[in-house]
């Protein structure tokens, strides 16, 4: 009887293994490409306003892309290898910057926040249970990738400038216009990607696994 209650047990333990690969494949595949992306969004460079001393620059899109398509874990993934390779000293923000200096400027609170703030955008996006539309992409969008960024970048900006929190918020104001077309823009082009290929995240057949 030991042996009849083996034999079954082995064929199902390497069917379960081979998906499991598979996905820890695509998923690696993902999480790369979409940290190249934001670091090719960086390729343009920064635009500094208004005398800021934190550039307004493309890369921002992508991070609420990652999160929007990817999902919240695979989407701060890609943005934490990015930020890595960052500090590893690769120059892969807006104007060809690197290096730990990085983390320690005017910008470092925003930088920090791509962390959060794209786990936030796949969070609220995927929160329906199903393909997220275009409202619930926008309102992540401009919830993570707009809200958490600025509520970790202004306050770290106020401190390692010495200007008063009110001060460098109206500072970072400048960046709302951009930063709201850039959820705009995310949330048509994610939603575009989920109408075209369902399964682009790699969150959807978990979902559909549920119901197996």
């Amino acid at each position: 009887m030991t042996h009849d209650e083996q034999v079954p047990s082995r064929p199902q333990e390497s069917g379960d293994h081979q998906p499991r690969r598979r996905l820890a494949t695509g998923d690696l595949a993902r999480i790369s490409v979409f940290a190249a992306l934001i670091a090719v969004l960086g390729l343009p460079g920064g635009i500094s306003v208004l005398g800021n001393t934190v550039p307004i620059t493309l890369q921002t899109f992508g991070v609420m892309l990652a999160g929007a398509v990817l999902g919240a874990r695979r989407g701060a993934l890609a943005v934490a290898v990015l930020l890595v390779l960052v500090a590893a000293g690769l120059p892969l923000l807006a104007g060809g910057r690197g290096g730990l200096g990085v983390f320690t400027g005017p910008s470092a609170g925003f930088l920090i926040g791509w962390l959060p703030g794209a786990a936030v955008v796949g969070w609220i996006a995927g929160s329906g249970g199903r393909t997220p539309g275009f409202a619930r992409l926008l309102v992540a969008c401009l919830a993570g990738g707009i809200g958490v960024i600025y509520l970790l970048g202004v306050p770290v900006q106020a401190a390692l400038t010495g200007l008063p929190l009110v001060k460098a918020g109206a500072l970072s104001s400048v960046f709302l216009p951009g930063d709201l077309a850039k959820a705009v823009l995310a949330s048509v082009v994610a939603s575009g990607v989920f109408r075209a290929y369902p399964a682009a995240g790699g969150e959807q057949p978990v979902a559909a696994k549920g119901r197996r």
